[in-house]
């Protein structure tokens, strides 16, 4: 029954063959409209989604969990971080300031706009969140400052400045008399400052630094605004309006050239917008590559130029056919989906392959190109329906699994598949009928360089040895293989949105890494919160109450003390009249003199280095061109500008009030109460989750007490999860679905084993392979190995259906060997571009989609044809 089925398979289509060539430029019209009505529609229609969560089926506890947060909380979602660094603090505050009012002048926009640090409500009760310790430094340090600030308040001078410090300097070595603001920090900051104006650097002093008794810059000082940006859903980078905006705001504010401030951009929305940039070029350059690889394999296995058009030009209409089905059935491509056109590349080349090699077999027997046709068409045309089978089972394997991403990717590739084989069958043999193509340097590939005839046989002993122990060790290492769960791995690390989020969770500012509970009501976020505080894996809970600072009482204390000596010296002064040019530079002067003085003092070994530094600065400003009015006033102006600002912010910090719940700002509060009173509260580890024992530790330890937590730990563990189970019932339903078939039309144990075999030691291998070179499986790779089996079937195939026709001995005398060696050639070139891709997961998919079918072909070639000497068969 199977072989009649098969006759008459092959019978049919040998007369579609007939049909289409008899037919062929009706047909070439036809596929040329059809090709050129989809590709418009797929350029009209085309969109993206970036967002890795979408990928795991929505029914998920996990991910219903994390879609109520989202829901409660939709302020988190789609947001823009802005993160603004700069040397200077007080520089930093400013630019900030300008910077911020602008972003809100633009609501239609940058829409709602929350910046913390510049809020009233934190610029007066900031005193209140400093730690006793530090609060206790900080009064101390503004009482011995008390009357060196309030001079300047009254007359903030380049003389007035100097004239202090020159005070200070004579009196070194009295045992009484306190360093004034650190004295050594603040020589040595004006010597910078000095040195930046000769270097024409934006610099200025920060008085804030010097407030808080720091010496050094240390790490860039950082503020930090986030934002909810109106996003255009008809591009396919929603969000790239706001981040051009943004960014032309800095350039035109010159934050960068007069404030030393950078703009950085991060966030969900420009992650998902420059991830989206960087998988296009990635696949835009390795489509590219994909094509170009394929044109030279074409014409090296081909080795005719009117067979490589009609192949290339059946490739292009059925990835743009295929491009169409996916628009029109899936509607948005994934970040792995979009990997579909260069996986077409590779494999729907290799049905050009096999119908071109044996059509030039048959010419090169002496047929004519109707003959040549219908030949090949008998001859291959069932194996490559077969292999298009196979392949589409690997591919249509992830649809009933929970991995909608891959699933996706299934759907568009699977059915890529189905149309490959037809355009192969239909617009190949048309345009090689319109082409009258005659390969002239055709012959059997038997005097060719793959000739392997009688060497694999001669052979097979050691080989099949060598094969059995390269696949003992390599089960053997299979418990070690490991799954990377975290998505941030996949993601380019060199973008700015990336590099930005990995700088701030450097140094814990902000991070992904936490949990999120939703409670009832504050009394619940707080009960919860006592409770998780105390395991040992937390480091720290965050509820809307922690805003409400500990000590309350002994910190107004602290600050109305300071209040009382220095709200007198910062009370609104009568300014003093502008400095004059001579007395700035008597004042820079005077101050160098007693710079040289002071160093040959007992006490001026406490103030080094900055002492040396100023004296070193004040004479080279000295003998700078022009030491006249302009550059003393810039110095002036570079020295005591910021002061008027801190000054007037400490005056109002002294003002600090009690707080509580209710006094708290309703942009905070609206970031932890919903709308229907659930509070948020936020759960940080003390270990880093970038672990994968870590992140099981702490997601099992808060789980016991929330089952209902989400975030970003739970989110990675529960998705790396059903990821691995989609996996594993993928590669389960792939391999019974390729028996299935197997079984039904080859009916013999001996084949299935032989098609089998290979492809086994090769999946082991391919998973040694990535133990040795550290490539470990993910998001986007671990569809490699139900692939392995769905396209390394097609050389099985194609063997054993040559080796049933013409025996075991005159398999390797063919043109097969040649077209399964060309085929996956061509496979391997399109894989091998993905891996140039510069995102690391889509590179991780075409790295070890490479190794696999470069691993595929070994076998194939190897020890398929040794274990068919070994085991002989029976033409039939």
């Amino acid at each position: 029954m199977i072989e009649k089925a098969a006759v008459w398979f092959r019978a049919g289509l040998a007369g579609w063959i007939d049909l289409v060539r008899r037919r062929a430029p009706l047909v070439l019209a036809a596929a040329l409209v059809a090709t050129l009505l989809l590709g418009v529609f797929v350029i009209d229609n085309l969109k993206v989604n970036t967002d890795t969560s979408d990928m795991l089926s929505p029914d998920l506890p996990f991910r219903r969990n994390s879609t109520a947060l989202s829901e409660a909380f939709p302020q988190f979602s789609d947001n823009m971080v802005v993160v603004l660094e700069g040397a200077n603090p007080d520089l930093l505050d400013d630019a900030a300031g300008i910077f911020a009012a602008r972003l809100r002048a633009l609501p239609e926009i940058f829409g709602p706009i929350l910046d913390p640090a510049g809020l009233p409500f934190f610029r007066r009760n900031g005193l209140l969140f400093l730690d006793m310790d530090e609060l206790a430094d900080l009064t101390a340090s503004l009482a011995r400052a008390q009357p060196f600030l309030g001079t300047l308040w009254r007359d903030p001078s380049l003389p007035r400045l100097f004239d202090f410090l020159g005070k200070a300097l004579d009196n070194l070595d009295e045992a009484d008399q306190a360093p004034v603001l650190q004295l050594r920090a603040t020589l040595g900051a004006i010597a910078m400052t000095i040195n930046a104006q000769i270097a024409g650097r934006p610099d200025r002093l920060s008085w804030q630094r010097l407030m808080r008794d720091t010496e050094a810059p240390g790490k860039p000082a950082r503020r930090i605004l986030t934002l909810r940006p109106v996003l255009d859903y008809g591009s396919l980078q929603p969000g790239r309006k706001a981040m051009e905006k943004a960014r032309a705001i800095a350039r035109d504010l010159r934050l960068a050239e007069d404030f030393g401030v950078a703009v950085r951009l991060t966030g969900s929305v420009p992650l998902a917008d420059e991830e989206l940039v960087s998988v296009i070029d990635g696949l835009g350059l390795a489509g590219l590559l994909s094509l170009c690889l394929v044109l030279v394999l074409l014409f090296w296995g081909l080795r005719a130029p009117r067979l490589v058009l009609a192949t290339l030009a059946t490739l292009i209409a059925g990835l743009i056919w295929t491009a169409g089905f996916a628009v029109a059935v899936i509607g948005t491509f994934n970040l792995i989906s979009v990997a579909f056109a260069v996986l077409f590349i590779g494999l729907s080349v290799d049905f050009g392959i096999h119908f071109c090699l044996r059509y030039g077999e048959e010419i090169a027997a002496g047929g004519q190109t109707p003959a040549a046709l219908r030949g090949a068409a008998e001859k291959v045309g069932g194996a490559l329906t077969l292999t298009a089978l196979a392949a589409a089972i690997g591919f249509f394997s992830f649809l009933p699994t929970d991995y909608l991403g891959l699933a996706e990717l299934g759907t568009i590739a699977g059915t890529g598949m189905v149309i490959a084989l037809f355009t192969n069958l239909t617009i190949l043999p048309a345009a090689i009928a319109i082409l009258s193509a005659k390969p002239g340097t055709a012959r059997p590939v038997a005097t060719g360089k793959l000739n392997l005839k009688g060497k694999v046989a001669g052979y097979r002993r050691p080989i099949l040895a060598i094969a059995a122990l390269l696949g003992l060790c390599a089960a053997i290492a299979l418990p070690q293989a490991r799954f990377d769960f975290d998505p941030l791995n996949l993601k380019d690390k060199s973008t700015e949105s990336v590099a930005t989020l990995f700088d701030l969770m450097e140094d814990g500012t902000a991070g992904p890494y936490s949990i999120t509970i939703l409670t009832p009501g504050p009394a619940a976020a707080r009960a919860l919160g006592d409770k998780l505080s105390r395991l040992a894996l937390v480091d720290k809970t965050v509820s809307l109450a922690s805003f409400v600072p500990a000590d309350q009482a002994r910190k107004l204390e602290m600050i109305e003390g300071a209040a009382f000596f220095l709200a007198p010296a910062l009370s609104e002064p009568d300014k003093a009249p502008p400095s004059s040019g001579a007395a700035r530079r008597k004042a820079a002067r005077d101050l160098a003199g007693k710079l040289g003085r002071a160093r040959a003092q007992v006490g001026a070994a406490r103030l080094e280095p900055g002492l040396g530094e100023l004296a070193k600065a004040l004479a080279r400003f000295a003998r700078a061109p022009g030491f006249e009015d302009a550059p003393t006033k810039e110095l002036e102006f570079r020295l005591l500008a910021s002061l008027d600002g801190r000054l007037r912010a400490l005056r109002l910090s002294l003002d600090a009030d009690e707080i509580d719940l209710k006094s708290l700002p309703a942009r905070i509060a609206e970031m932890h109460i919903a709308g229907d009173g659930r509070v948020r509260l936020e759960v940080h580890p003390k270990e880093d989750l970038r672990d994968r024992r870590a992140l099981r530790r702490f997601v099992g330890a808060i789980r016991d007490l929330a089952p209902d937590a989400t975030g970003a730990p739970v989110v990675i563990l529960e998705a790396g999860s059903a990821v691995l189970a989609a996996f594993f019932e993928a590669g389960l339903l792939t391999l019974a679905g390729l028996t299935l078939v197997l079984a039904v039309l080859f009916a013999r144990l001996r084949e299935i084993v032989l098609i089998f075999a290979p492809l086994m030691l090769a999946g082991l291998l391919t998973v040694a392979t990535g133990l040795v070179f550290d490539l470990p499986f993910n998001f986007a790779n671990v569809i490699v190995l139900p692939l392995l089996f769905g396209l390394g079937v097609a050389g099985g195939v194609h063997f054993v259906a040559r080796e049933r026709a013409q025996g075991t001995g005159g398999v390797m005398s063919t043109s097969t060997p040649r077209a399964v060696t060309f085929s996956a050639l061509t496979t391997i070139g399109s894989f091998g571009s993905i891996a140039l891709s510069s995102h690391p997961g889509t590179a991780s998919m075409g790295t070890l989609l490479t190794i696999a079918i470069a691993l595929v072909l070994a076998c194939t070639l190897l020890i398929l044809p040794a274990l068919m000497a070994a085991w002989p068969g029976r033409p039939g």
